[in-house]
């Protein structure tokens, strides 16, 4: 068996994710985009913004932005200013959303389970330093793109 791609891993494993949290979602009547959107920010409240969720998410802000509108009509998502700020909303989850959220890491806690069958407490803290350095690297590279662009309007 040849060795996978880390793009076809990483297909692989959000394909998984999706497959995982179908049956709950279709019980809830809610697309997947929206439930993520209750989980992201139940597990990262610092980042409640709809560019917050864009940019952790990968979602297009169109997209985004309709499944907050339904989110924010059904009752499960409130908008509140952000102090200091007029121009950005911060999306806070309501009462309401508490119970999907509760069942939604639940379910995401097994999912971590079962994708981490088969690796040793060692193998778990190499990958975590791993990733820890490649998300330095990605970050130091993202903020070298950013002095280029102010560079050239500058």
């Amino acid at each position: 068996m040849g060795k996978k791609s880390n793009i076809a891993i990483f297909h692989h494993i959000t394909r998984a994710y999706e497959h995982y949290c179908r049956p709950l979602c279709n019980e809830l009547d809610m697309p997947q985009m929206a439930f993520d959107i209750l989980m992201f920010l139940a597990s990262n409240p610092e980042a409640c913004t709809a560019k917050d969720i864009s940019r952790g998410r990968g979602y297009r802000e169109n997209i985004l932005s309709v499944n907050i509108n339904k989110l924010v009509s059904e009752g499960y998502l409130e908008r509140a200013a952000v102090e200091g700020d007029r121009r950005k909303v911060r999306l806070v989850c309501t009462e309401k959303a508490q119970s999907i959220i509760e069942r939604g890491q639940k379910a995401l806690k097994e999912f971590n389970r079962l994708m981490k069958e088969g690796l040793s407490t060692e193998d778990m803290e190499v990958c975590q330093r791993c990733l820890e350095v490649v998300g330095k690297n990605a970050e130091r590279i993202e903020k070298m793109e950013r002095t280029e662009e102010r560079q050239k309007q500058g």
